[in-house]
């Protein structure tokens, strides 16, 4: 007995424990919104200049951690900016045909193909076929009259498909990642970029709302660009000019301008953070080290001597002279910087970044120099200054990589590398035609196979004969992917890129160079705007909504059924929360996001939840008004009721999946909450109201399903 107690308790508490749990990340950041809103006035309003950043640094982690994990809004709750972009393949099959073949039989099949694929939600390619087959092959064409296969001897109408169908999805990844490039650099917050159908790009952009802008940084084009990596002496001597340039501006070591070296320790403590993550690295990449630091130690015994000599902090104490130091180098101590032998091993002291108390004790070397995320747009704020960047030589360029080289254990942070290149590109990507992922088979490691055309081969073998042994950066928008190192002279135009650290990293810079010759144009087909005011309208009236209709069932139910009614009531809350917390995770994956059709279907959901309760109560009260024992006539009724309860919930669950498959956007919102809550109705309807009945009839206390006095 008490065991089945146990049970009926865990089948009702379990599931509203777990729901809280996954729920409470969303009401924590709403919480948390709302201090920091509070903070921000205060702010602005000149009540506490220093409430925002207590609130940074009391609550500001936290703050991002739920909003990570909490349920998100669609554009029509919180506003921002919808795109439906469209990958124009129509221009990518002329441009893959051969020029010379192509005839006025091709193109009257892309005009059909155009038409009928713009009023259509069939695959684009499989209609150009279906056209190709109806108007070119009784001329007696074939796919193989128009396309060829580079590198393949018997072509056939079959490789030709294959190809194409590699060439239009390509093209979609290249979009892909060149947009979500550009709305992360934007600096769009929780954006949602779905591919949808076979050529459409769609993006929920919440809280943007200067359309002219937005649309000017998504139509630009892409530009992929090869520039020879300059990370010696020359820009860590500029950077050390730069710190003594500002140090002199704010007077010396007595002040420091707020604005750049902040008035917080955020750039000092991340820099100390994530050494210990560089020495790590530096660890592994480098072998003898401690032999090596001896060698260097006693080559540079002398430089080292006039140092301590020349050392302007001398007696003063270690907190001190860091903080002194700090002040008088505002921009290199936000970077780590590390200087190479000329075996590539790091140089540093117990894995500590390098720093010098001036330009001329910059010894001559390779260096390598890191970032934590952080900090990245205060160093950015101080090399953007007009009267900064005379200090660096015109000719070089700092660029942040594309991807982090150290990530924390807590994932709270992570380190990006900063490059110095020479400003004009060696080459751009018009010149790529082709780049493909692969492994290397001697040594099984990734790797990417890079083709150029003619003009473009020419070019690469000069600049890659010129520069062997030396690094050429590969750049898309400003981000380094890759710097590999030139091993020889490359002629022919095909080159072979190593490492990578994975295959998913080696696909990736395949895309990105790919991206430099995009053959396929994108275009804005629909976009709409939708103001934080109007979303904040949705909210509050879809919340009275959803209220209005909850306590009407409530008081019907409570009414009309008595004791059952109410644990109905609480079975139907259950369901709720059941929902949003099934769907939280959905939609923190990318599955979705909470629109205002998603109140809808929840709000339908109430209703539904309620109904199976009806048809369990009513057959109950059907079985005791024949006389049937009142145990006996509940066990009876949920058995009576469960088939016409599955049967509407499951038709309803198919009706819901069509739209789910068949229809997009706000549509597949309301599918989506419809069939999770049909799922949620079924447990809480039959198997939690059913528990708590029991417990209740366990501990002796009478049930009224609201049947009349001369039935109980």
């Amino acid at each position: 007995m008490k065991n089945k107690q146990l049970r009926r308790w865990l089948l009702i508490l379990g599931p509203l424990v777990a729901a809280a749990v996954i729920l409470w990340p969303t009401v924590d950041a709403y919480l948390l919104e709302q201090e920091e809103t509070q903070a921000l006035q205060q702010a602005m309003h000149g009540k506490d200049s220093t409430a925002l950043k207590a609130f940074e640094n009391a609550k500001g982690e936290r703050f991002r951690t739920a909003k990570m994990n909490r349920v998100k809004l669609g554009l029509d709750l919180r506003g921002g900016m919808y795109v439906m972009m469209e990958v124009a393949v129509d221009t990518l099959l002329r441009e893959t045909a051969a020029r010379e073949t192509l005839d006025e039989t091709f193109e009257s099949v892309i005009r059909a193909t155009h038409k009928q694929a713009e009023t259509s939600g069939e695959d684009y390619l499989e209609v150009f076929y279906a056209n190709f087959d109806r108007i070119a092959r009784p001329k007696g064409k074939s796919l193989i009259s128009y396309f060829d296969v580079p590198g393949v001897q018997d072509v056939t109408d079959e490789k030709v498909k294959q190809r194409l169908r590699e060439d239009v999805d390509g093209a979609i990844d290249q979009a892909l990642e060149v947009i979500r490039q550009r709305i992360d650099k934007f600096g769009v917050s929780e954006p949602n970029i779905t591919k949808q159908g076979s050529r459409r790009i769609v993006l929920e952009l919440p809280g943007v709302n200067n359309e002219k802008e937005m649309r000017q940084l998504l139509s630009t084009t892409a530009r992929l660009e090869f520039k020879l990596v300059r990370n010696n002496a020359d820009i860590v001597k500029a950077l050390y000019r730069i710190d003594a340039y500002l140090a002199k501006s704010n007077g010396g070591s007595g002040k420091t301008d707020s604005t750049i070296a902040g008035t917080d320790s955020t750039a000092k403590d991340s820099v100390k953070k994530d050494s210990t993550a560089v020495a790590a690295k530096a660890d592994k990449k480098k072998k003898d080290t401690s032999a090596v630091a001896a060698d260097t130690s006693k080559k540079d015994s002398s430089k080292t001597a006039s140092a301590d000599s020349a050392d302007p902090y001398k007696g003063l104490k270690d907190q001190e002279k860091a903080k002194r130091y700090q002040k008088d180098h505002q921009l290199t101590t936000l970077l780590q910087i590390f200087p190479l032998d000329q075996e590539g091993r790091f140089i540093s002291k117990d894995g500590n970044p390098s720093y010098f108390y001036n330009e001329s004790q910059v010894p001559e070397a390779e260096y390598v120099m890191y970032i934590p995320s952080k900090i990245y747009t205060k160093l950015m704020s101080i090399l953007d200054r007009p009267d900064v960047k005379k200090l660096i030589p015109a000719d070089l360029q700092l660029l942040r990589s594309a991807k982090p080289e150290f990530v924390s254990k807590d994932l709270k942070d992570t380190t990006f590398a900063m490059w110095c290149v020479l400003r004009n590109a060696e080459l751009t990507g018009e010149y790529v035609t082709d780049a493909r992922a692969s492994s290397d088979p001697m040594t099984n490691l990734p790797v990417v196979m890079m083709e150029m055309d003619q003009e473009g081969a020419e070019k690469w073998a000069d600049v890659t004969g010129k520069n062997i042994k030396k690094k050429v950066a590969i750049v898309l928008d400003d981000q380094v992917y890759s710097a590999p190192v030139v091993q020889n002279k490359i002629a022919g135009g095909s080159s072979q890129i190593t490492g990578m650290d994975s295959p998913e990293e080696a696909r990736l810079l395949e895309i990105v160079l790919k991206a430099g010759a995009l053959k396929a144009p994108v275009k804005i087909v629909e976009e709409r705007v939708v103001g934080p005011s109007l979303g904040e309208d949705s909210i509050r009236r879809g919340l009275m909504a959803s209220g209005i209709a909850f306590m009407l069932v409530v008081l019907f139910m409570g009414l009309y059924y008595a004791t059952a009614g109410m644990v109905a009531n609480i079975a139907v809350i259950l369901n709720v929360l059941l929902i949003l917390a099934i769907m939280t995770p959905l939609v923190i994956s990318g599955g979705g996001t909470l629109t205002l059709p998603g109140i809808a279907g929840i709000i339908l959901t109430i209703g539904m939840a309620v109904d199976a309760n009806i048809l369990v109560f009513e057959r109950i009260r059907e079985e005791i008004s024949k006389g049937r024992a009142f145990r006996s006539a509940v066990d009876e009724g949920f058995r009576l009721a469960l088939s016409a309860i599955i049967d509407s919930n499951v038709t309803t669950f198919l009706t819901g999946l069509i739209l789910f498959l068949l229809g997009t956007g706000p549509v597949q919102g309301f599918a989506l909450t419809l069939m999770i809550g049909i799922m949620t109705t079924l447990f809480t309807a039959i198997i939690v109201s059913r528990a708590m009945i029991e417990l209740m009839m366990a501990n002796g206390k009478s049930v009224n399903f609201g049947q009349p006095s001369t039935m109980a």
